[in-house]
């Protein structure tokens, strides 16, 4: 059923109009002069939902503006407030109107799909499930399915190749050269082994690892006892990769399909992220950026953003929102109609689910500064770094140098390096400092210097156009000295020293060849993109610190940690395939293996990371 009046926007007659309504449930478009849908809404009661547009008070300057514009309303009544919410989604991704919020990704996303062959494929697969097999997804991206399918190639060689190609092979072809096929096109592999992979490939892909794990365990100590090393040494291999991919996943239940979703709205823009949860796998997150929501709050963006991104697609039986709607309930009732199964809407309070929550928020924050960063344009930073320091050209190219060690063990040099587009870190370098006194950092700094424009001199890598060194006049000296002896006089150098109170913003800055410190204030463009510059050198250079010193000292850690007999160890290297593995491992993980309690776990994560 349907109803339209239409009139120019001067003669529309709001008023009438409304009294003309029906209470019931429907759908209301609302039409400009030239034809053109500028709205959709759905309604549980028509009559009153159209005319609290036309009330004198209370409108947003959005809604004031968008009124203003009307020439007519078209209505459609439904049976039900669900149809009409289903109604009002299909017109808004048909007509597209400029006053609704739209999603501009609406596509069909990918799965993984294990076939139902006597040696199953795995591949990628979009559109609809018509083929026999095992589906897992959806995925965020098609950069996900293939990050999935490259480690399950190595962890599990099943194969992937076309069928139309597997059936024509009469060699192995150089997927199993390279050992990441077992040859099944040939009958290099036996049923029962190629299955067991398959079989170790779906449960990894329901999340469980751990099970994967102890089977595999079990294979390497069978292959050991029987005195076949070679194929114990693969076995193992297997159990390393596969314990640097597993990570302690905090979900309400052991196993699960969730979607996690988080709304921020900000500074004229809106976010919503979501973190896609399968088996109790993270899948990844992807961030969305409706228009039209930047007047929204945040539950209003969440009633908004559902209905248009999971009608019609696969829905997860529960979805962890930031942020109730107040339609909640009409949202549970018509994804529950569309998919056939049960789907719960909530708010978690607390237990682990929260977590899952506070780290989609925080990917939301993240995304939604970066994109606001963008707007401002880092060439505008860069730009006041050049007034700032009266530079005679625009500084392209920032490399910053910085040291970190341990009461002077294993002292390690960072270089990052910064451009127009942001960090450069495929130019990022670590230098290993030796032949020095230990905690000699002016001595350090030298070193990395000299070995930096050394290889620059030869013709390696570009040349920065402003040298950051984070440290004050004694690192200062060090760098004139280095790039005076290599003819390098002319690269401006400016010394980023922290205040007194080593806080944010109370930072001095030394330009060699000015006279006394460069002054900024804390609210300045161009200081906020040194310290950015100077924490993520700080931040290179602990990293290579504690990796080079964790290397040094890895070969009596276990031994000295109370409470961890040699039968714990074995049993611990035994399950993470080495101690390089133990040292990656969080206190969840360590926690897992059979012996180790949470406050042994503490003890054995604590004896690597300890110091800082």
């Amino acid at each position: 059923m349907s109803e339209s009046q239409q009139h120019s926007p001067a003669e529309f007659d709001a008023a009438g109009f409304v009294k003309s309504l029906t209470s019931r449930p429907g759908v209301y478009r609302m039409v400009d002069a030239d034809g053109t849908v500028i709205y959709v809404g759905k309604a549980k009661n028509l009559k009153k939902r159209v005319g609290s547009y036309f009330r004198k008070t209370g409108l947003t300057s959005k809604t004031r503006v968008m009124v203003a514009q009307i020439a007519h309303i078209d209505t459609t009544v439904t049976h039900t407030e669900n149809e009409a919410l289903i109604l009002e989604n299909n017109l808004i991704k048909e007509l597209m109107p400029r006053y609704n919020v739209l999603l501009r990704d609406d596509k069909t996303y990918p799965y993984l799909l294990v076939s139902g062959d006597k040696f199953p494929r795995l591949s990628v697969h979009r559109g609809a499930k018509r083929k026999v097999g095992r589906y897992f997804g959806p995925y965020p991206s098609a950069g996900a399915v293939r990050e999935s399918l490259n480690l399950l190639q190595k962890l599990f060689p099943v194969r992937q190749c076309e069928d139309s190609y597997y059936e024509n092979r009469s060699r192995p072809c150089l997927q199993y050269q390279i050992k990441r096929c077992t040859g099944p096109c040939v009958g290099l592999v036996s049923e029962e082994d190629y299955q067991r992979d398959v079989q170790h490939t779906i449960m990894f892909l329901e999340g469980k690892n751990q099970q994967v794990m102890d089977d595999l365990s079990k294979q390497m100590n069978e292959a050991a006892e029987a005195l076949q090393f070679e194929q114990a040494a693969a076995v193992r291999d297997k159990i390393v990769s596969l314990r640097r991919v597993q990570e302690r996943q905090y979900v309400s239940a052991t196993q699960g399909d969730l979607d996690v979703l988080a709304a921020l709205v900000r500074d004229g823009m809106a976010v919503v992220e979501v973190n896609f949860i399968r088996g109790g796998r993270s899948l990844g997150s992807k961030s969305y950026f409706p228009k039209g929501s930047a007047d929204l709050t945040e539950a209003e963006l969440l009633s908004a953003f559902i209905p248009q991104y999971y009608l019609g697609k696969d829905v997860p039986v529960e979805m962890l929102l930031s942020h109730l709607p107040e339609d909640v309930t009409l949202l549970q009732e018509v994804l529950q109609s569309e998919s056939g199964h049960k789907v719960v809407l909530r708010q978690p309070q607390r237990g682990n689910a929260t977590r899952w929550l506070q780290m989609a928020m925080t990917n939301a924050d993240i995304s939604l500064t970066q994109r606001l960063s963008s707007r401002a344009n880092l060439l505008q930073r860069f730009e006041a770094l050049q007034d700032a320091l009266q530079l005679d050209e625009l500084p392209k190219r920032i490399e910053c140098f910085d040291i970190s060690h341990t009461r002077g063990e294993k002292t390690v040099a960072s270089c990052v390096v910064f451009g127009l587009e942001g960090a450069i870190k495929a130019d990022y370098r670590k230098f290993n400092i030796e032949g020095i006194t230990g905690g000699d950092d002016y001595a350090a700094m030298n070193q990395a210097l000299s070995r930096r424009f050394t290889r620059l001199q030869k013709g390696e890598g570009k040349r920065p156009d402003l040298l950051l060194i984070d440290g004050g006049k004694g690192q200062i000296k060090e760098a004139r000295e280095v790039l005076a002896e290599l003819n390098l006089s002319d690269l401006p150098i400016l010394g980023i020293a922290k205040g007194p109170e080593r806080r944010p913003g109370e930072e001095t800055l030394f330009l060699v060849g000015r006279e006394g410190e460069v002054t900024l204030t804390s609210d300045s463009p161009a200081l906020h993109l040194l310290q950015q510059v100077r924490d993520e050198a700080h931040r290179f250079a602990i990293t290579g610190h504690r990796a080079r010193r964790a290397k040094a000292r890895k070969t009596s850690t276990l031994e000295t940690i109370p409470g961890l007999g040699a039968k714990r160890r074995q049993k611990i290297l035994q399950q993470f395939g080495g101690l390089q593995e133990v040292q990656r491992a969080g206190v969840e993980d360590l926690a897992r293996v059979e012996g180790i309690s949470k406050a042994l776990a503490q003890k054995i994560y604590d004896s690597f990371h300890g110091d800082n």
